[in-house]
């Protein structure tokens, strides 16, 4: 009965017009009342605004520093400003905007005792390098974790003036006690610099990604691997890789390494001959380190590859950007059980059936391949594919490397590739 009576009552009130008046009423003034909550953004929580600023580009985390006290006073917290991204394009040669050197020079002297994670980004020109510099002399009341030289263009470090670069960014390498990542690629950093790096970080370097630094020997490199023994990552170019560089990276005080990238690249196209690797160097290295992936980056003419894969190679990812003939690609299939990824980008248009049929029979971990201007029958890269079957995770092939024969055309070749992936495949039109 209570709950009958409670009903009709409750029906009787929200018919009547002036509960609805007053039902409405109250509902308005409590959506004004959020409302105002909502709106009173500067009562949030300084760490609130803090994440929110993470998120923001650093023109717009500005502006809203100049909506309140509140978040003024976020806008200068040190946590902000650990990690800085610094551009500096010329507008005559870059699409780019580049960071206002009066912000830079506000960054550098209220928050670069802040900064831990600072890349610099330079255009081609050796005004923008020439700046960058002028920014890493002038880190001296900080301690960097991680520093990142990067060139989008061509590398402008290399145009000019060496001491002036080294100076530079030996200021950062003797005030910072916990760099643990350093790339500085494309640039003239030499031997001495590295010294004072290791001198200063030994206990914290994790990564270091020098390609194309022509004035860094085998002795400099050495003296990295023989002193951080933390070191998990580490990319150069292939004419500074020694035998000694691998088995200081194998020794048994030396952590395990996670990834070693290796550029190779000749200096004076068709007149570079490369020094080799012993087997036993390369051996060392995956018994110490069995789960290391090993890249190497190829940019050589075709007769400059004789020195490469005539023992024994435990590399896991190739790319070839230039060109590699057939007779590299079946040296491959014999002699690199490791591989898991493949990128042919160029190889003269020739046919490589057979080349690839021994690869799918021999490198059991390959799981991605990719192809461009090359030349496959339709009937080879089916068989290829079957013989990989579903572990080919990625399967990248331009349609004009595929060549149609007596028994497939190129309408009916997705099927059966797609039915030996198991899932649904088709050739590319578009360079990926």
């Amino acid at each position: 009965m209570k709950r009958s009576n409670l009903s009709v009552v409750n029906e009787t009130v929200q018919s009547s017009p002036a509960a609805k008046q007053s039902k409405f009423g109250f509902y308005s003034s409590l959506n004004q009342t959020h409302m105002c909550t909502v709106l009173d953004w500067g009562s949030l929580p300084h760490h609130v605004v803090l994440h929110i600023f993470q998120y923001l580009p650093l023109i717009d985390r500005a502006r809203a520093s100049s909506v309140c006290r509140t978040w003024n006073e976020v806008f200068h917290i040190p946590d902000l400003w650990r990690k800085f991204e610094f551009e500096l394009n010329q507008s005559t040669t870059s699409y780019f905007k580049s960071t206002h050197p009066d912000l830079i020079q506000q960054i550098i002297k209220k928050h670069s005792a802040h900064l831990q994670y600072v890349s610099i980004k330079v255009d081609s020109s050796t005004e923008s390098a020439e700046a960058a510099c002028d920014i890493l002399s002038q880190l001296v009341n900080c301690s960097i974790q991680t520093l990142s030289l990067i060139s989008t263009a061509k590398p402008s470090f290399m145009n000019m003036l060496k001491s002036h670069f080294v100076t530079s960014l030996r200021v950062v390498f003797d005030n910072s006690r916990s760099l643990s990542s350093v790339k500085i690629e494309d640039t003239p950093v030499d031997d001495l610099s590295l010294k004072i790096l290791v001198a200063n970080n030994r206990d914290t370097l994790r990564l270091l990604k020098m390609s194309s630094c022509p004035h860094v020997s085998s002795d400099g490199i050495l003296c990295v691997a023989d002193h951080c023994q933390g070191l998990r990552e580490l990319a150069l170019n292939y004419y500074i890789l020694s035998d000694e560089l691998l088995l200081a990276l194998a020794s048994k005080t030396h952590v395990n390494l996670e990834h070693l990238r290796i550029d190779v690249m000749s200096e004076n196209p068709g007149q570079t001959e490369f020094h080799s690797i012993q087997k036993q160097s390369w051996d060392a290295l995956v018994k110490h380190s069995p789960g290391v992936n090993i890249v190497m980056y190829f940019f050589l003419l075709e007769e400059e590859f004789e020195t490469f894969f005539k023992d024994e190679t435990p590399v896991t990812h190739l790319y070839f950007g230039r060109s590699v003939n057939k007779a590299i690609l079946g040296r491959i299939g014999l002699h690199c059980p490791r591989l898991i990824e493949l990128v042919i980008s160029a190889d003269g248009l020739q046919i490589l059936d057979n080349e690839l049929i021994c690869i799918a029979e021999h490198c059991k971990n390959l799981t991605a391949l990719g192809l461009s201007e090359c030349e496959v029958s339709c009937s080879a890269f089916i068989e290829f594919v079957r013989l990989c079957g579903r572990r080919l995770t990625q399967l990248s092939i331009m349609e004009e490397v595929l060549i149609p024969d007596d028994e497939y055309s190129l309408d009916e070749i997705h099927t059966e590739v797609s039915r030996y992936l198991g899932r649904m495949w088709f050739p590319d039109v578009m360079p990926v």
